[in-house]
């Protein structure tokens, strides 16, 4: 039965198992956002902390989308499992560097399922995906903007409270 149920839903069940992937990606995201948030709190970047906190949530959003987008369609979207989270960090500029890397990993994730979504005809899910791929441009180019305040004010002592301050 669970097979025929499958069969019924409006996606390719290649496209479900790789968003239920994405899903997962999302969470981790949402839970890295809230690892370097905490660090930020704890070196009074309150700035930064705030930025982490609504980033968090914003992952935690898309992964609802995808979530309910699976649902909508006859599909069974799966919970994550978040684990592996780093808590450890350096420094402000390298909370915003593993940013960056985590939101281009991201991007490349949302590519390959819209490439896999073409490849299978899977026009549903490729239309669903625009938005997402809007949004990844958006989150790296926010991410990039920050770094170069580390090279434009300077990464010790006050350039870091005036990075912090710019942080929105």
């Amino acid at each position: 039965m669970k097979d025929i149920a499958r069969l019924n839903m409006s996606i390719k069940v290649t496209s479900l198992d790789a968003l239920n992937d994405q899903i997962q990606m999302e969470g981790k995201a949402s839970s890295s956002y809230l690892a370097m948030a905490s660090w930020c709190d704890q070196h009074s970047y309150t700035g930064s902390a705030e930025f982490f906190y609504r980033q968090a949530n914003e992952e935690r959003e898309h992964m609802m989308k995808i979530f309910k987008f699976i649902n909508d369609c006859g599909g069974n979207a799966i919970s994550p499992e978040i684990s592996n989270i780093n808590h450890d960090f350096s420094s402000l500029e390298e909370i915003f560097e593993t940013a960056l890397e985590q939101e281009i990993a991201v991007t490349n994730s949302i590519n390959k399922i819209i490439s896999l979504a073409k490849k299978t005809e899977d026009f549903a899910v490729e239309n669903f995906l625009q938005w997402f791929v809007k949004e990844q441009l958006e989150e790296e180019k926010s991410m990039r903007d920050i770094l170069d305040l580390f090279e434009v004010i300077g990464r010790e002592g006050i350039a870091l409270k005036l990075i912090d301050e710019r942080i929105k």
